[in-house]
């Protein structure tokens, strides 16, 4: 399983919100390249990138330090927030981005994932409190069932599902491995990879996700942001405990 150390932009600087909440955010570093630079060189496959700014407007406010820190690391970058249109999707691609990730615009847009999907790799983000899929920001209530909803494009070409639970992300209390157990007993079958996103704090939780298995279906990765800034345990220890390296990145 790959494990994707995150770096979450929000007035270009490395913060972590609380349950998604943009008013209990904490500031971890003003030099997001750095960050990840430091995260390249012990070990990490993958590097996640969120613009919150995005997230929440639509407006690629942080596009040029997505650019920045494609231009500095030579593993690959996953990237999303804000990503709405055929547009946005490219100009992240233009700026180095691996792997983009669409959130909002998946629910609101369902067709335009196959037509991203046709031109690059493409993840989708499914944020959810439970089954309940959020957007804008992780803001507002879809009405959307997560489950129906990956179902739903297992078969258009996507690379990947980022499945966060929101209430758990940013607590450190450990992965909803209910929520994630659902969508592999949905999709696990089809081949697309299942990333788990949201309250890993021990090393404990990540050999947790790693041995998560639903009729023979895995995750793929899981995404690691507040415990490796609070220094619950080294990405070191994290990689180890999920048997991650960098040759085994896709």
């Amino acid at each position: 399983m790959d494990l994707l150390p995150a770096i979450d932009l929000l007035g270009g600087r490395c913060v972590r919100l609380y349950q998604g909440d943009y008013d209990r955010g904490t500031v971890y570093g003003d030099d997001p390249v750095a960050q990840a630079l430091a995260f390249q060189s012990e070990g990490a496959p993958w590097i996640h990138v969120v613009d919150l700014d995005a997230a929440r407007s639509g407006e690629a406010t942080n596009r040029e330090v997505v650019a920045e820190i494609c231009a500095a690391v030579d593993v690959p970058v996953q990237s999303g927030g804000g990503v709405r249109s055929v547009e946005s999707a490219a100009a992240l691609a233009d700026a180095g981005v691996a792997r983009v990730v669409v959130g909002t615009a998946a629910l609101e847009q369902p067709e335009l994932v196959a037509r991203l999907a046709a031109r690059q790799p493409v993840a989708v983000g499914l944020d959810a409190r439970g089954t309940d899929l959020a957007s804008h920001g992780w803001e507002v209530s879809s009405g959307l069932d997560l489950c129906e909803v990956a179902s739903r494009f297992a078969d258009v070409g996507v690379a990947a599902f980022v499945v966060t639970e929101i209430a758990r992300d940013g607590t450190l209390e450990g992965p909803s491995i209910e929520q994630l157990s659902a969508v592999l007993a949905a999709v696990g079958d089809v081949g697309v990879d299942v990333i788990a996103s949201g309250g890993v704090g021990s090393v404990d939780h990540l050999r947790q996700l790693a041995g998560l298995s639903v009729d023979g279906a895995t995750l793929a990765g899981t995404i690691v942001g507040r415990a490796l800034y609070e220094r619950a345990f080294t990405l070191t220890e994290a990689l180890e405990a999920v048997g991650s390296t960098r040759d085994a990145a896709p």
